[in-house]
């Protein structure tokens, strides 16, 4: 084929990588030349996780505050393509995320270049691709496409099974009784699909339809009750990080944070869905449709 393709990314737990690994396949098999590259945090990030370690890094995770990265380097000057894969931190982009964004490097080799973006989340990726995509904008980069991969269990169900994960670093069912956490392994492999329809637009060197062609294959998936869970929850994260920030102590606020979060989670939001359910959501229709068909695109 002869066209150039740079997928780069941060992958903490290695299931990022899986997904960029079984996307960018057809291309690899197309002979296109493939460029995959792992970014590392200077001052890794632990895994598993201890729950001090996780919940420190909300403030500048939410502040969009970059950290460094191990030196790295790109083997071209140019891409036909470029994958972005990202991860979502507190409803926001993870900070080794954050900061391949705002690389000089990276800001320049994306300029004027489409720029498909993917990642593997629990469910809410809405709030973090919303900081994304000004910042791809500021540099002169045409986003092309977004494809978000998600845990599809409950809610509930999701947020016990990804913190075991997070905390323990097993892939397992928790107690033999909850599913096994994270993005499925059958959604992973069909990620390969999402690749093999993007070939003819990279060969075309015309993305014109394709995130329309992703959100008929289900690459897009928006929910309405998490959509609006975010919608509610961004704005307080931003509060709790810019209060958070300016400590210099943070643990005993670190930790108010993260009862806030269990008892928003599991008390605040049954309780607010179930308002709307009954006295908004019947009547805003028009304007849900509208949000899913937003946030479903890339503009």
């Amino acid at each position: 084929m002869g066209k150039k393709v740079l997928a780069v990314y941060y992958s903490q737990s290695g299931q990022l990588e899986q997904i960029i690994d079984h996307f960018t396949l057809p291309f690899v098999q197309s002979g296109a030349t493939v460029e995959k590259l792992r970014v590392y945090p200077e001052r890794a990030y632990p895994f598993p996780w201890t729950g001090r370690s996780f919940f420190s890094v909300m403030p500048d995770c939410v502040n969009q505050v970059p950290g460094k990265l191990q030196p790295f380097s790109f083997k071209e000057s140019g891409y036909d393509l470029i994958i972005f894969g990202y991860q979502a931190w507190f409803l926001s982009p993870s900070i080794p995320s954050n900061t391949i964004l705002m690389d000089p490097r990276f800001r320049e080799i994306a300029k004027d270049t489409p720029v498909i973006t993917i990642t593997g989340a629990r469910n809410m990726w809405l709030s973090a691709m919303e900081k994304i995509k000004p910042v791809l904008k500021s540099m002169d980069a045409r986003l092309v496409g977004n494809i978000a991969l998600v845990d599809r269990h409950h809610n509930f169900i999701s947020f016990v099974t990804i913190f075991y994960w997070m905390f323990k670093a097993k892939k397992e069912r928790f107690l033999n009784l909850f599913p096994v956490p994270g993005v499925s392994e059958q959604d992973i492999l069909n990620t390969g699909h999402y690749g093999q329809a993007a070939l003819p637009f990279l060969e075309k060197g015309n993305w014109q339809g394709f995130q329309e062609e992703m959100v008929k294959q289900g690459a897009v998936p928006v929910k309405y009750s998490l959509m609006f869970i975010e919608s509610k929850a961004r704005k307080i994260f931003k509060v709790w990080a810019g209060i958070i920030s300016k400590r210099k102590k943070r643990d005993a606020w670190l930790v108010a944070f993260k009862y806030y979060l269990l008892i928003a989670l599991f008390i605040a939001a049954p309780i607010i869905l179930t308002v709307d359910a009954i006295f908004f959501k019947p009547f805003l229709s028009g304007r849900i449709k509208r949000q899913k068909q937003y946030y479903s695109g890339v503009n």
